[in-house]
């Protein structure tokens, strides 16, 4: 499983940013190439949450230990 790591940003306090982890079982056919690509599956899901900003992401192989940054 390749995990897609965000790194979000509140768009009313820019400073505030933390790590969240987007993968979800709908990206369970996500390939390393696509996600470090964009994954398009990564705007769909920002489109749903736009109270923050993409400010970063990385893939990761397996899953994220639920620690934010």
């Amino acid at each position: 499983m390749i995990a897609i790591i965000a790194v979000l940003c509140s768009l009313s306090s820019p400073a505030n940013c933390h790590e969240q982890t987007v993968t979800t079982s709908n990206f369970a056919d996500i390939s390393m190439q696509s996600c470090l690509m964009g994954a398009p599956q990564l705007a769909d899901w920002m489109n749903q949450h736009r109270t923050e900003r993409l400010a970063a992401w990385r893939c990761v192989l397996g899953k994220k230990d639920g620690r934010g940054a």
